[in-house]
């Protein structure tokens, strides 16, 4: 089996629902089952971004956590 894993990053304006959300992953994955992929599952990845010093000790900035979707295909 093969795996394939692609980022999912939704945009909306402020008067849009959760619809466009849906049309735009349901898009996504149409485009890779095109390509003979089979959509499996929707994973949310946390990370930990690392710290920035800035320069002598000025401007640096904390690390943080971040949450990011991952859209997960199987070619058989």
């Amino acid at each position: 089996m093969e795996y394939k894993v692609v980022p999912f990053v939704a945009s909306i304006g402020k008067k849009e629902t959760s619809e466009v959300v849906a049309k735009q992953l349901e898009r996504l994955i149409g485009i890779h089952v095109i390509q003979g992929w089979k959509y499996i599952r929707l994973e949310s990845v946390t990370t930990y971004v690392q710290p920035d010093n800035g320069c002598f000790g000025f401007g640096g900035k904390p690390g943080f956590t971040t949450s990011r979707q991952m859209v997960v295909f199987v070619k058989e």
